[in-house]
């Protein structure tokens, strides 16, 4: 069995272990140290560091401290990386950690981060997803059962810090244009939650006073939350320090494309096996700025989907300009529209979007005025016929408990 170079103790904080952290920076200490063509795995907290429990109140989604977040596990320092280089990593395995056979999806409050639908869903809830082998269900949404692609939602590698400071003048520049935005266009450093690792002293100080949230993706990765980085992927990251430094966390049991809901998929702690390798001077041979992959062997078989469109004028009728981000978020509410027609809330058909393996596609950017998007749904993950027919829909959701709302206080 390949060694387990980072441990958590689910008990324990996040910040009380020396090889987590929450920001990048090149100044953060390797957690350990590996060599190409070697095999370890890595546990990991949820990424809010078991702050979200399992019950039926959204409390804690509506109060949690978005500055803390994602704990990482990490960085590996790979022996031999150098500036310029692509890090090879084969996603071998991913799974949950087996005291903690549960993950959470929620929708964050429009005042503490928002998401995707924040207008139409500006209040803290919360559904319980729970784990039977390859299969979810959960109590708060019934009626639906899938099997999960447990992915990965953030990884990469530390950036330099040239491209530290690029980061952090962009996304404060662009924060500037609107700075009571709500929520904000983006996260500035933020020293007095910051989680340096093993780094002390000096370093421990500039890591908390200049470290990049960790967001949005980048350049070196980072929150991508692609679904299908699952096990079997191969990933090419550029390397960008001595070592490289990858971290890993944010681990999903479950996620719809464009992980809509935002505190989306369903969030779990977990573990992930590894192997990396090197291609010295691979950004420049293959002119990478940004990781490639090759996704998973191994995907949910779907193959009867409901497809949905959706065009870029908003829901107020306002017409956009080939607007992708407009679009999607027509076809997503569309969808929602039509599942409360069997009996669904808005929130709980809201959660299975964010959750089951539903497909995200840009499906038009050059027929003016209008881009189109399309989300496709699969019908098998529900245990009743979803499709239109002559009778129209039958109520089929069996009563269950409704997915927890808190208000804001």
């Amino acid at each position: 069995m390949p060694e387990t170079l980072v441990k958590v103790d689910l008990k324990q904080s996040p910040y009380d272990n020396e090889k987590i952290h929450n920001r990048w920076h090149p100044d953060v200490p390797m957690a350990c140290w590996v060599k190409p063509g070697d095999e370890f795995v890595l546990e990991t907290y949820d990424w809010t560091g078991g702050y979200i429990q399992n019950n039926n109140s959204a409390d804690d989604v509506r109060d949690v401290d978005l500055t803390t977040v994602h704990f990482l596990s990490g960085p590996v320092g790979v022996k031999g990386a150098e500036p310029g280089d692509l890090l090879v990593v084969d996603l071998l395995d991913v799974g949950a950690k087996p005291d903690s056979l549960w993950g959470f999806n929620g929708f964050f409050s429009k005042k503490n981060g928002g998401g995707f639908l924040t207008d139409h869903f500006p209040l803290a809830q919360k559904s319980i997803w729970d784990f039977h082998g390859l299969y979810t269900t959960s109590r708060h949404v019934p009626n639906v059962r899938f099997a999960g692609l447990i992915h990965p939602g953030l990884i990469g590698c530390l950036p330099d810090q040239k491209m530290l400071e690029m980061w952090n003048k962009r996304e404060v520049d662009f924060i500037a244009t609107n700075p009571t935005r709500s929520p904000p266009l983006a996260n500035p450093p933020f020293a007095k939650t910051a989680h340096a690792g093993a780094a002390t002293g000096e370093a421990k100080t500039k890591v908390a006073a200049e470290g990049a949230r960790t967001v949005p993706p980048r350049e070196h990765g980072g929150n991508c939350d692609i679904k299908d980085l699952s096990r079997g992927s191969k990933i090419y990251f550029p390397v960008y320090v001595d070592g490289a430094g990858l971290s890993v966390g944010d681990l999903h049991f479950s996620q719809g494309d464009g992980e809509i809901t935002f505190c989306g998929a369903i969030e779990m702690a977990g573990w992930v096996h590894m192997k990396v390798e090197l291609i010295k001077g691979g950004m420049a041979k293959y002119g990478i700025r940004n990781p490639i992959f090759k996704p998973s062997p191994i995907t949910p078989t779907y193959n009867d989907w409901l497809i949905f469109e959706g065009i870029s004028v908003d829901e107020y009728g306002q017409q956009h300009y080939l607007d992708v981000h407009v679009a999607y978020r027509q076809a997503c509410l569309n969808a929602i529209e039509y599942l409360t027609k069997f009996g669904y809330s808005k929130a709980q058909a809201y959660a299975i979007l964010g959750t089951a393996p539903v497909q995200g596609h840009i499906s038009g950017v050059v027929d003016i005025p209008n881009a189109c998007a399309t989300l496709w749904l699969p019908t098998q993950i529900f245990d009743f016929d979803v499709r239109p027919n002559a009778n129209g829909p039958v109520k089929a959701v069996t009563p269950g408990i409704e997915v927890p709302l808190s208000p804001d206080v």
